[in-house]
């Protein structure tokens, strides 16, 4: 810039006009995700919910946070970017619901390069929707511009979620015990992770001139149909995660749980090991349900190893409950009232002398055939 030269922030890449637009666009959506604990509405400064203490006997507050990853190259790549906003809040409430939390509210923060309006809007729509699912409020947000940091098509998400549980009530490790068994409740498809490998195998290398960095041979590929999946490619990838948090609540309330496992990065095994106590094993037998044709098919492509998709991927299972075994029958009862597909997985057993002496971790071997290993085993084959 030259002496005497005016300069403003648009000019800087700022657009504070889009800025203005976009929550305006936006607040329609913001309106559907409430709770009538919320104080105020959208355009303060924070979010204000005024927690009913007199409910509680001993509340405590649970936090989780979280983003989508790598899946939003695909949703940029299609310019499709509600359902990513689903996803969003799913991978919070359901963590959050893991320990027996209702969660209360939700804040996002949207980052992009530069500010369009119509997609913002379209983002927190898919935000509102998950909160209706999970039955959160979306008190409130930031959506920031970063001109020369990001590319001007690109963004990001994240999500801080709060909720709250009776002192007396967490689930966990703690409440596990021999002899409990464990239901799976089926994803919804890929969720949001493993999107870099998806990525990798389907996309090939990334081109930066392209939306998502995804070549336009390559998003071709994403819009085709693939007829073992009943629909384009892209579709089956962008299947929002499933919002487990009310189905969880409900079954919570309804039979002894022990525990709950969100399925995310690391796959079965090593996040349902997360829940199971020292000296305890979960075994998970395959024969008890089909992977789904989506990874079957990112297996064949990407000529990707079984241990490799089961450390990567949900493969069909998005959620597990440790549940007391006499509760079994009315947990599947209730489940599928609820619309949630979910089945006998496996049990809860002693772990043997040899795997409490080993360096732990979930471990699967690519005959299909499990080994002892701190926590949780996967055994048996699944169905063709």
């Amino acid at each position: 810039m030259t002496s005497g030269e005016r300069t403003s922030y648009r000019a800087a890449g700022v657009d504070v006009v889009a800025g203005d637009r976009a929550v305006h666009l936006m607040r329609g959506h913001v309106a559907r995700a409430t709770r009538p604990e919320v104080v105020g509405s959208l355009g303060g400064f924070a979010g204000l919910f005024a927690l009913d203490t007199s409910r509680y006997r001993q509340p405590l507050l649970a936090s989780s946070t979280d983003g989508v990853g790598t899946k939003i190259a695909i949703a940029r790549a299609l310019d499709t970017h509600d359902t990513v906003g689903i996803d969003l809040v799913a991978m919070v409430v359901d963590d959050l619901v893991v320990c027996g939390a209702e969660p209360l509210f939700l804040l996002d923060y949207i980052a992009c390069g530069s500010l369009v309006p119509e997609r913002i809007a379209q983002i927190v729509a898919g935000i509102a929707t998950g909160c209706e699912q999970a039955g959160a409020a979306l008190v409130g947000g930031e959506t920031a511009e970063h001109p020369g940091l990001m590319g001007s098509d690109d963004y990001d998400l994240a999500a801080t979620g709060v909720g709250v549980v009776e002192a007396d009530a967490v689930l966990g490790p703690e409440r596990v015990r021999p002899g409990d068994v464990v239901v799976a409740m089926a994803s919804s498809g890929i969720h949001s992770n493993g999107f870099s490998l998806v990525r990798h195998i389907l996309s090939g290398p990334v081109d930066s001139d392209q939306p998502g960095g995804v070549s336009v041979a390559a998003a071709a590929g994403l819009r085709s149909y693939v007829p073992s999946l009943g629909e384009p490619l892209g579709n089956a990838l962008l299947t929002p995660t499933r919002i487990y948090a009310k189905d969880c609540l409900a079954l919570a309330a309804a039979v002894e749980v022990h525990a709950f496992a969100h399925i995310t990065g690391g796959g079965l095994a090593a996040n349902t090991a997360r829940v199971i106590p020292a000296g305890l094993v979960a075994t998970l037998d395959r024969a008890t349900w089909p992977v789904p044709p989506i990874f079957a098919l990112l297996a064949e492509r990407g000529e990707v190893a079984q241990p490799d998709m089961e450390n990567t991927f949900n493969q069909g299972v998005g959620m597990v409950a440790v549940l007391a075994p006499e509760a079994a029958g009315d947990a599947l009862a209730l489940l599928a009232e609820r619309g949630v597909p979910a089945w006998l997985i496996g049990s809860i057993g002693e772990q043997s002398p040899a795997a409490a002496k080993g360096s732990g971790g979930a471990v699967e071997a690519a005959t299909g055939e499990g080994r002892d290993s701190a926590g949780a085993r996967l055994i048996g084959r699944h169905p063709a």
